[in-house]
């Protein structure tokens, strides 16, 4: 039995987690029981055990005590790397090509084609994610973008996104036009504060670092020394796609996110992210990234229901071809001819080798 001391001042509810939640993954991997009394801890098991566990409660408190908000899952990703190389530090781990570090947080890839997705993301100037809900294909460039952004990549982060209503008609918007816009763009609002706390994304915004804004706003612009995420992007037109598109300009990388199954334009318009799959498919320097429903990180029964949806959509089977793209898998590409493969060819290790 050992008795941990930590510093003074360390921000046990970041280190402990909810309920203790930390902790317990931790005891679960090493074999050890911990238990805390203020910024005390009781440490007890074999001496390697009670050895290793102080080491990484040590170094897990001196990340907390940098401002990082620590989550189950960052513990979890901590234990396994530290697996497959247990001397290397956790911050160090933490920060190789698979991990993306934030002013809040470190996040990983929980999937290989979330992992291809981010390998992407730093070696292609244009990367089109293509998937189902709740894959990660927004909050992973969210997450790269912020990471670009500390560490002076780029000069500024550009958030855009089609105004269009998701089915429903909510009428008129009071206020000025930012005002008006705004429900819109509150999904990429959420996932910027989760990379960095409220206040300094907002002084952030503020100076122009950070901007949020409806696509139409980028029409007209070059976007030079700029990370650029499009999120949506199923219900931008074909113009506006490639409006968008050739906003690009040098030192600049741009993010194009969207689900073609969940296309709110009208039945004339044509989705420009269901149109470029086909112009821009042998496009040298594009990277598409096709996602499914075993890359979901919500809830279990999300996947379900994707499932179920697309077993549902799937055209009856003929003898016939069946034109267009109804029932089509978010990884099928038109005409029958499959894209560029993205993800791996055999499955990862380590802590993106499972799906969550």
């Amino acid at each position: 039995m050992r008795k941990l001391k930590l510093r003074e001042g360390t921000n046990t509810a970041v280190l402990f987690g909810h309920h203790d939640r930390h902790l317990k993954l931790i005891e679960e991997d090493l074999g050890v029981r911990l238990s805390a009394r203020g910024e005390e801890l009781t440490l007890d098991g074999t001496p390697d055990a009670i050895r290793y566990a102080e080491r990484i409660l040590t170094e897990l408190a001196a990340l907390a005590s940098d401002g990082m908000v620590l989550q189950p899952d960052d513990i979890t990703h901590a234990l396994s790397a530290l697996r497959q190389s247990p001397e290397t530090p956790i911050k160090e781990l933490l920060s190789n090509a698979a991990t993306i570090i934030t002013k809040k947080r470190f996040v990983a890839p929980k999937t290989p084609t979330q992992k291809a997705y981010i390998d992407a993301i730093e070696t292609h100037d244009i990367v089109i994610g293509i998937g189902p809900a709740g894959t990660g294909k927004t909050y992973l460039a969210m997450a790269m973008a912020v990471s670009a952004l500390m560490k002076k990549e780029v000069s500024r982060i550009i958030l855009a996104r089609p105004a269009v209503e998701a089915g429903e008609k909510i009428g008129f918007l009071p206020g000025d036009m930012y005002a008006k816009v705004n429900p819109y763009l509150r999904p990429l609002y959420d996932a910027l504060f989760d990379m960095m706390d409220m206040e300094r994304a907002t002084r952030a915004i503020e100076r122009g670092d950070i901007e949020i804004a409806p696509l139409g706003f980028m029409r007209g612009r070059t976007l030079n020394d700029s990370f650029v995420i499009l999120d949506e992007a199923q219900n931008a037109t074909a113009e506006q796609m490639k409006m968008f598109l050739t906003r690009l300009g040098f030192h600049s990388k741009v993010v194009v996110t969207g689900d073609i199954t969940q296309v709110d334009l009208p039945p004339e318009r044509v989705s420009g992210l269901i149109e470029v799959r086909e112009i821009l498919r042998d496009v040298e320097g594009i990277e598409f990234v096709y996602f499914d429903e075993r890359d979901v990180v919500r809830h279990k029964l999300v996947q379900d229901i994707i499932k179920a949806y697309d077993q549902h959509q799937k055209p009856p089977q003929s003898s016939g071809s069946s034109s267009g793209v109804t029932g089509r898998r978010p990884s099928q590409a038109p005409n029958n001819k499959q894209p560029k493969p993205a993800t791996p060819t055999s499955p990862l290790t380590g802590p993106w080798g499972q799906s969550h």
